[in-house]
């Protein structure tokens, strides 16, 4: 009886500390890009008129698509928490696959939409990027960088649920020890917040 109960203890100590280490790392991530956020809107009251003008030239059809894309991806990612909860473990594989297409989807968009400025010469030190005014080079610079380091974390949230994918096909994950699948989940559920900020700041300016 008392090995039972320090068993429990144990894993519960485990599940525990586990969650705790995830929100202290996304607390580091929340740091990164407010910082980035800050140095934005510091750019932005300065050059407000220039932004507003770089603004222009984004699709906001992608950025809209794009935008659905991941809050739906936060949802499926939800729904294979709840799956294997539950015990259906076919049905969270499904939702785990539907969350890593999605994420594919939105590199793709992402893809195309960069393509597009690069093919118009709006890459960081291309000739005519520097021929335009500071605020819309500042406005391209943080564009590129910010939303390229969030297209980075949503590659390595896909390498990620591969890897949860394999481990709940194999067992490891399962409905009583369904943390790593939690803690993925918490990433990509960061991952699309970010986005939603990113999306008004640079498409939808006025």
């Amino acid at each position: 009886m008392e090995d039972t109960l320090s068993k429990t203890a144990e894993h519960h100590r485990d599940y525990t500390g586990a969650k705790m280490g995830m929100w202290l790392f996304l607390f580091t991530e929340m740091l990164l890009f407010g910082g980035m956020f800050i140095l934005y809107s510091v750019y932005r009251f300065e050059f407000a008129a220039e932004f507003h003008a770089a603004a222009k030239e984004l699709d906001r059809t992608i950025g809209a698509v794009n935008t659905l894309i991941l809050l739906t991806s936060s949802l499926t990612m939800a729904l294979s928490i709840v799956a294997l909860k539950k015990g259906n473990k076919h049905l969270s594989l499904v939702f785990q696959v539907v969350t890593m297409l999605l994420g594919i989807a939105f590199l793709g968009n992402k893809y195309m939409e960069w393509g597009a400025k690069i093919h118009h010469g709006i890459y960081p030190n291309s000739e005519h990027l520097l021929s335009l005014g500071k605020g819309q080079i500042l406005f391209y610079g943080l564009y590129f960088v910010m939303t390229g380091l969030h297209a980075l974390h949503v590659v390595i949230g896909i390498g990620v649920f591969v890897f949860i994918f394999y481990f709940t096909l194999s067992g490891s994950v399962a409905s009583d020890n369904s943390v790593k699948l939690e803690n993925s989940g918490l990433y990509w559920h960061l991952v699309d917040i970010i986005w939603v900020y990113l999306f008004p700041l640079f498409y939808l300016i006025t």
